[in-house]
């Protein structure tokens, strides 16, 4: 008999206390996972939004941004999860670096 994970295609459930992106600006992190969606309140281009789960003093958190500089970047470099990053705000803009 086949496990439900075997053939089920879902992605992982991104799990951990939410946080406000503000709270970790310029603060080395561990990406350890991302999901880009359709938002449901188009306020920026792409009409996407950004769920990123982080690694602080070894808990898992989540966060939400619907920054299309952070969605391009996590679709560019993913793949390469996990990694450290620091999340900076730059005018009106949130970027890694």
């Amino acid at each position: 008999m086949q496990r439900f994970a075997d053939f089920a295609d879902d992605p992982a459930i991104l799990d951990g206390a939410k946080i406000k992106i503000d709270d970790v600006l310029n603060q080395e992190l561990v990406i350890i996972g991302y999901a880009v969606k359709d938002s449901k309140f188009s306020k920026n281009k792409s009409g996407k939004y950004l769920t990123l789960q982080v690694k602080i003093d070894s808990e898992k958190r989540v966060l939400f941004t619907g920054s299309d500089v952070l969605i391009e970047q996590m679709e560019k470099y993913g793949e390469k999860i996990p990694f450290f990053a620091v999340i900076r705000k730059v005018d009106r803009f949130y970027t890694l670096s």
